[in-house]
This record gives structure tokens, C-alpha cells and sequence, in this order.
């Protein structure tokens, strides 16, 4: 790796990413160069990140809008190597972490208490920084495509102040960068939507997956039932009907498959009935509008609803005081470059969460 903080201030910095040059296509560790930040941009060092279910969704996903090549990833922790201008708040040697979803503070939407939208989240998927349309990553001369804003499978890479959130110095980064998406999103999505489940108090949680290994993992988390779908010749949906007498009041899908989104949606009420769309799906959705008539909801959740600058800092000081579990949702820890072993693990429902040590040393 050529820099290093303190040296590589306004340089190009080269360093190793898993790229990816096709949908469905291994990663390949390049060599790669990384800009130095423009306005209200800042680049980081990598110290961990985590693949989600999304990498792999637009991975996979061949008909969607990524360019490739690409650098995917986009729950991560790091530290601040360089700031561009203008950046407040944030400074060289901070612990960052960066999100998908930007909190300008200043926007309509972020303004009001009824979305957590922003404005300067319409150029996620462009691939692109917003400030001028191009790319702070390259190889040979080529540009390399950001992914949601992030790209963290790099050793460095270049992100907007709005989706940077500084957090606590002494906090552990390889169990907060899951907050970088998928716990903020799993409980944001239930707390600001539900109220609830464990940490609000609810009576009566049904797991369902096909992992029997999970639900031990899922009992610790407050999960008091479970259902596997291997063991039943009925749907799901049935099932859960049986078990509940009329279905439950709120269903919370994760994984942004489509049939799997129709069975939650199946599962819940008449009359007040809500379906919580967590995980990311590229497809229609074919939903029985008899059902909806019924009084039953269906809806998104983007990012669990959370305010990345507002609200994670508070989910990081309640790990840290032992309030929120996030230890056992890492289930495998692998170096920088096992990067695809990582893939496999996911996509055959191995693990919960992968970490992988961008530096073995820092671990």
C-alpha cells in the first residue's frame, strides 16, 4: 500500500480492493487508485467491514442499474485519513462510520420526524460522487464504480460528510460497523415502524428460516418461537395462522425474496395486519389486493428508518453499555482476501454476519 495517514494528505493513495467486473463474477484483489477528497468529501481507512445480503442481491442481479467494474460493500468501520474542504465536525483520526443513507441535517426530508429520506440520496446508485459526476476510484487510468456511496471492500476509499457518522474512539469496530446497515435497519425497522420486539417489549416473536443453526442464535435475541419451512408441507403462512389463531400483527421480512415477502405479508391480520419490508428485492411484488382491502399494510423500510447522524451514535452507546446484543451476530471472521469465501457463506445461509479484517494486524 503506497501512503499512509499522515503522509498521503492530498495524494493519490494505491491499495488493494476486491473489484468486481460482472454481476455474479468473483472478486478479483486489484491494485487500485484512490483520489483524495474533493468539498464535503472525506477518504477513510478501512478497518473491518461486513458483507450484507444487499452486496449480494446486486451482486447476483443482473438486471439492474450497477456499473461495473464496481467496488462493493457498505457496512464498515474506519478511520478519517483526509478531509476535503469545507468538512466540519469530522476530523483527521476519527472513527467513522459510513452509511448508505445520507443525513444531510438540512434537507425537508431530514428535517421532518416522518421519514428518514434525504435529498442527496438520490445518486446512490449512480456509481458516481454527487459534487461532479465522477469517480474517486481507478485502475489504470479506468474509473471504478462506488457502490451505495460507500464501496468499503477497499482498503481506502472517498465518502460524503453526509453519510459519515463519527462515533465513540473506544468502541469495537468489528461489532459496530454492523450497524453501518443491517442491525440498524433489522431494529430500526421494528422499533420505528412497531414500536417494539424484544428490546420493546414484545410478547410473542416468531422466527422463520431454514437454518436450524439460527435458532439457538435467535433465542438469545429474544426470538421465542420458530418455524422452518423444511419441516412443514403447509405454506408458512398457513403455519403461523395455526400457531397465532388469526395471524400476527406485524411481519418483518429480511431477505428480499419475493415469494418469502408474499408468505410474511400472508401471515399477518385482517383488519390491522403490517408487513415490513426490510431486505431489498429488484422485482415486482405480486400481492393479493383482496388482502389489502382486509385492512392490511404493506410497506418499506429503508435503512430501518433511522437518522444515521442522530440516531446511530445512540445505538453505538448502547452496545457499549451491554443494551444491544451485536457479539453473536457474527458467526465467521476471515482476512481481506478469503473476500469470496465470505459470498459462499451468505448465500448458503451459513452465516449470520461475516467480518472481514481489512489489516489481520488491527484484529
Amino acid at each position: 500500500m503506497n501512503g499512509s495517514v499522515g503522509n498521503s494528505k492530498g495524494k493519490v493513495i494505491t491499495c488493494k480492493a476486491a473489484v468486481c467486473w460482472a454481476p455474479g463474477e468473483a472478486l478479483v484483489m486489484e491494485d487500485i487508485q484512490v483520489a483524495p477528497p474533493q468539498a464535503l468529501e472525506v477518504r477513510i481507512r478501512i478497518i473491518c467491514t461486513a458483507l450484507c445480503h444487499t452486496d449480494v442481491s446486486f451482486w447476483s442481479n443482473k438486471q439492474d442499474n450497477t456499473r461495473y467494474p464496481q467496488i462493493f460493500g457498505h457496512e464498515a468501520v474506519g478511520r478519517v485519513e483526509s478531509v476535503g474542504e469545507n468538512v466540519k465536525d469530522i476530523e483527521e483520526g476519527d472513527l467513522v462510520i459510513p452509511v448508505f443513507m445520507p443525513h444531510c441535517t438540512e434537507c425537508v426530508d431530514c428535517k421532518s420526524t416522518e421519514s428518514n429520506m434525504c435529498a442527496r440520496s438520490e445518486n446512490l446508485i449512480s456509481g458516481l460522487m454527487a459534487s461532479d459526476n465522477s469517480s474517486r476510484f481507478s485502475i489504470n487510468g479506468k474509473p471504478i464504480y462506488h457502490f451505495l456511496g460507500v464501496s468499503s471492500f477497499s482498503e481506502y476509499t472517498v465518502v460524503e460528510v453526509d453519510s459519515l457518522v463519527k462515533i465513540d474512539p473506544m468502541a469495537a469496530p468489528d461489532k459496530v460497523c454492523l450497524l453501518s446497515c443491517g442491525v440498524t435497519t433489522g431494529l430500526g425497522g421494528v422499533w420505528k415502524v412497531a414500536e417494539g420486539a424484544r428490546i420493546r417489549g414484545a410478547s410473542r416473536i416468531i422466527g422463520v428460516d431454514v437454518n436450524p443453526k439460527k435458532f439457538d442464535i435467535g433465542k438469545k435475541f429474544g426470538v421465542t418461537e420458530f418455524v422452518n419451512p423444511k419441516d412443514h408441507e403447509k405454506p408458512v403462512h398457513q403455519v403461523i395462522k395455526e400457531m397465532t389463531g388469526s395471524g400476527v400483527d406485524y411481519s418483518f421480512e429480511c431477505t428480499g425474496n419475493k415469494s418469502v415477502i408474499v408468505e410474511a405479508f400472508k401471515s399477518t391480520r385482517n383488519g390491522w395486519g403490517t408487513t415490513v419490508i426490510i431486505g431489498v428485492n429488484m422485482t415486482e411484488i405480486p400481492i393479493d389486493f383482496g388482502e389489502l382491502l382486509c385492512g392490511k399494510t404493506i410497506k418499506g423500510s429503508l435503512f430501518g428508518g433511522m437518522k444515521a447522524k442522530t440516531d446511530l451514535p445512540l445505538l453505538v452507546d448502547m452496545y457499549m453499555k451491554k443494551e444491544l446484543q451485536l457479539d453473536d451476530l457474527i458467526t465467521h471472521e476471515i482476512s481481506f482476501p478469503e473476500i469470496n469465501k465470505s459470498f459462499e457463506l451468505l448465500k448458503g445461509g451459513e452465516c449470520l454476519r461475516c467480518i472481514m479484517w481489512m489489516d489481520m494486524a488491527l484484529h
